[in-house]
């Protein structure tokens, strides 16, 4: 792989007036990644953001992260990233045609990725991916149409689309066919940022979490989208395989979240001070020569925070900590890509950038924590029993009334009622991308204009819902 393909500022929407002396002559001084970045920040998907959960949904205190603020850290951790690997390539010539310009790209497309890594997740967090993917495993296989199972009627890619229902997937298909602006093209983003957020080169049907490299554990697009997938890894040269770049956003968003879950706990309350001194007192044995030691960095901040006379040292210790934290780990993931770029420019390296760098133990040991802490408590359990109520109410609902949405059987009032709730947006892609289909292909795609649905709702419309259709006032 090159940087010169790998970085593509081509769109799948071409604009035949802005080419040669018309382009010098334009006042608009901005790249087109940069370009790319206002395209995002000034649409609605990237605004209902704020109102999506990250670990704690319809949390009314005004500290806790959205899916929002998770992915301005991770835009500017990636940013931050992008700016190291660029720098150290110049530095020590890794790569002859490699110039200042590229780098400056290079840290721009990460900051357009990080904003839109997590906008094609649906409400409540991850756990909602996992009731949409457990809501086609137990209904498609009795799903009937025209009175036979939906499920033979599928394609093994179209069934496995479903039952492995993944936002990074429902990502670049919003991206590049839901957000129905001007056309069927969507926010029209340059394949370089397209390829970046695709982490998983990977269809339904190929994925392999056994196989070793980090590439196969879920599938990146759907079959309905695998012609914009193609044309994108074609026109960076990535094939199948990960875009460089893929490996530094990833990194930034482990990063983000994995500090930020342990801070948001502790002001949740579901660690203190005390536990996270506790666990990370083995840290000092296993890693000895690591130049950051976490145990002794916690310890030194709370007796700042003491002779600082702050309220509590503890809150200050543990929330300068994770500051801390993510500079030493910013600086492991830039080694891991720098230490590895011949094998990640080939398209060879299995692993993500930590593995085998002094940040290692520390990112699986937060990470951890958060399941055994966070995800795993009473508390995050009963919030999601109520979640996964209000999806698969919505799912049942919504599947239901678009099962014959399109065809010559009449429909009965109540569902024609249901389909009107779904954005005219949503239903404008489902026909563009329906023309000329044969029936079994429309009733995939109507399928997939109720998980388009659910995934653009926010936490708070997706409980509204659900309770103005049960009649709870």
């Amino acid at each position: 792989m090159e940087w010169k393909t790998l970085l593509s500022a081509e769109r799948e929407r071409v604009y035949p007036g802005k080419q040669g002396a018309e382009k010098k002559k334009s006042t608009d001084l901005r790249s087109e990644f940069e370009k790319d970045y206002h395209r995002i920040i000034g649409s609605a998907s990237f605004r209902r953001l704020q109102d999506k959960t990250q670990v704690f949904p319809l949390d009314k205190s005004d500290f806790i992260r959205t899916r929002l603020t998770h992915s301005l850290e991770v835009s500017s951790l990636g940013k931050s990233l992008g700016q190291n690997v660029g720098e150290n390539i110049l530095q020590y010539r890794k790569n002859s045609g490699f110039t200042p310009q590229m780098k400056e790209d290079i840290s721009h497309i990460l900051e357009c990725a990080g904003l839109i890594h997590d906008i094609g997740n649906p409400p409540f967090g991850h756990f909602g991916e996992t009731a949409i993917r457990e809501w086609f495993e137990r209904n498609l296989p009795n799903l009937m149409f025209r009175d036979r199972k939906a499920e033979d009627l599928f394609t093994d890619q179209m069934k496995n689309d479903f039952y492995h229902f993944e936002g990074n997937a429902q990502a670049l298909r919003l991206v590049t066919r839901l957000h129905y602006l001007v056309d069927e093209y969507g926010m029209n983003l340059t394949y370089a940022l397209l390829n970046t957020i695709i982490k998983y080169p990977v269809s339904s049907v190929e994925i392999d979490s056994e196989c070793g490299d980090i590439k196969c554990k879920k599938m990146g697009y759907y079959h309905a989208d695998q012609d914009i997938f193609r044309k994108v890894t074609e026109a960076t040269g990535t094939g199948n395989r990960r875009h460089p770049l893929t490996f530094l956003l990833e990194a930034a968003d482990d990063l983000a979240y994995k500090t930020a879950d342990i801070e948001d706990a502790f002001v949740k309350g579901f660690i203190t001070y005390y536990t996270l001194e506790r666990e990370l007192a083995p840290l000092e044995e296993s890693c000895p020569e690591s130049p950051f030691n976490p145990l002794e960095k916690l310890h030194r901040l709370y007796v700042r925070g003491q002779e600082k006379h702050v309220t509590s040292p503890e809150s200050y210790a543990v929330k300068n900590w994770i500051v801390s934290a993510q500079g030493f780990l910013i600086s492991c993931a830039t080694f891991g890509f720098t230490s590895n770029y011949d094998e990640i420019m080939a398209g060879t390296y299995r692993k993500d950038l930590f593995s085998g760098t002094y940040g290692e133990k520390l990112m699986d040991l937060l990470g951890d924590m958060a399941y055994r802490y966070v995800f795993s408590s009473r508390t995050i359990y009963k919030m999601e029993v109520s979640e996964a109520a209000i999806l698969d109410y919505l799912m049942d609902r919504l599947v239901r009334a678009v099962l014959y949405y399109d065809t010559d059987v009449k429909m009965d009032s109540i569902d024609e009622r249901v389909v009107s709730f779904i954005s005219d947006n949503y239903k404008n892609a489902y026909r563009i991308q329906a023309e000329g289909k044969t029936e079994e292909e429309k009733l995939y795609l109507r399928l997939l204009l109720v998980t388009d649905y659910v995934c653009g709702m926010t936490d708070s419309y997706a409980k509204r819902l659900y309770q103005e259709m049960n009649g709870i006032i």
